[in-house]
């Protein structure tokens, strides 16, 4: 159910991305510069990556001190886009469930 659940949120941050990048310009940035800031000023490091429509890489990038979050997207050939960010960054591992288990 989470692995669900998780590519369902993975859908809609590649949904946001793909609404939000021609009109979210400002808020890109050379993909070194965006890594370089999101380290040095929040603390967050990658903890996710994946490849999304029309081969856009999409991270998740998060800290457990601070527990802020960031999504990030790149377009080939392009700059790295904020795409959204928050707070209460939680990681979580969970079991998948056995087949049958009325999922």
């Amino acid at each position: 159910m989470m692995k669900e659940m998780f590519a369902l949120s993975f859908g809609f941050a590649v949904l946001i991305a793909a609404t939000n990048i021609a009109t979210a310009q400002t808020n890109c940035a050379d993909h070194a510069l965006v890594v370089e800031r999101l380290g040095s000023t929040y603390g967050e490091t990658r903890r996710s990556i994946g490849l999304a429509a029309n081969n856009a890489v999409l991270e998740v990038f998060a800290s457990l001190e601070t527990g802020t979050w960031t999504v990030t997207v790149t377009m080939p050939g392009g700059p790295t886009c904020l795409v959204a960010s928050g707070h209460a960054f939680e990681q979580v591992t969970d079991e998948t469930p056995a087949v049958g288990d009325g999922i």
